[in-house]
């Protein structure tokens, strides 16, 4: 059972996006002709560190790192890592580490069952989904019942928005359909459910927009900066950003794909005021995620609260 060993006050940033590429048996998480694809779109190196080494290099950089892989076996007929193994690895590193899991919502009321295990016998801080990946529309009926599942459980789902690297440059997209990541259709999940709290993965391109006025109507939608440099925003996300969604923006970098280092190093170039800078580098993380110890601030909790209502 994973137990958050973090101390939040020794660290200088919460990197919310880190996907674990390689399970501890060497399996990957994506088939390879698709692995190559996306290294081919991020111009990434084809580094796949296993889950020590991304312990120790966020623990270099007095930074903590939320981990996670995608379970998409329907989709891509691929076994995925083992979330359960992912979150056992986490524990040895629960200093730096904070494991999400991931399910197929396709696999209907076993992905439910699952997800609830995930948490109440593995420990898992949260899940992740990519529904251009995992082949779903997040709105529709016949998933209602795992959103259910994770409210009750009270942790935060960080869902993709926006275009994929996934399966970019092939023919068809590798059949992958960008609609499904498209931010509005989890406007229905956060209304129907507004005690789950939604992170929108990455700048949504080309829905920024509808991203930003969701986190601006729904206190518990914010959205993570992953997955692009900083000196890429849209330039309505970094006004938002550094105003009226101070309190709604989180840091991610998308390692092993787009590095803190880079992502940070083009983050110091906006115009931001300190105070709003430390917010998205690591406050709103720590309430967000629901690091903070209760005495010192009461509000944590991984549900809604009424900071991040802009």
């Amino acid at each position: 059972m994973y137990r958050s060993a973090i101390d939040v006050e020794g660290l200088d940033a919460i990197d919310v996006h880190v996907h674990i590429e390689v399970g501890a048996d060497g399996h990957p998480s994506l088939p390879d002709a698709l692995a190559e694809a996306a290294r081919r779109y991020f111009k990434a190196d084809g580094v796949t560190p296993d889950l020590a080494s991304v312990a120790a290099y966020y623990r270099e950089r007095r930074m903590a790192a939320v981990v996670f892989t995608v379970d998409a076996r329907t989709q891509l007929g691929h076994s995925p890592i083992s979330s359960e193994s992912i979150i056992e690895q986490a524990a040895d590193y629960a200093d730096v580490l904070i494991p999400f899991a991931s399910v197929d919502p396709r696999l209907g009321a076993e992905a439910v069952d699952l997800a609830r295990a995930l948490v109440l016998e593995h420990g898992a801080r949260g899940f992740k989904f990519h529904p251009t990946v995992q082949g779903f529309d997040p709105s529709a009926p016949e998933f209602r019942a795992l959103w259910s599942a994770i409210t009750e459980l009270g942790v935060p789902a960080l869902v993709h928005t926006g275009q994929t690297g996934i399966g970019a440059g092939t023919p068809g997209g590798s059949g992958f359909r960008l609609r499904y990541s498209n931010p509005m259709l989890l406007d229905d999940v956060a209304a129907d459910f507004p005690d789950l709290q939604l992170i929108l993965a990455h700048p949504s391109v080309p829905w920024q927009d509808e991203a930003i006025s969701m986190a601006t109507h729904k206190s518990n939608v914010v959205i993570d900066l992953s997955g692009w440099s900083p000196r890429y925003f849209p330039p309505q996300l970094v006004r938002a950003a550094g105003s009226f969604l101070q309190d709604a923006v989180l840091f991610g970098s998308d390692f092993p794909l787009l590095t803190p280092d880079r992502w940070l190093r083009d983050f110091a170039q906006l115009e931001l005021d300190e105070a709003i800078r430390a917010k998205i580098l690591k406050d709103n993380a720590v309430r967000i995620l629901g690091l903070a110890a209760p005495a010192a601030n009461p509000a944590a909790t991984p549900a809604v609260t009424e900071e991040n209502t802009a």
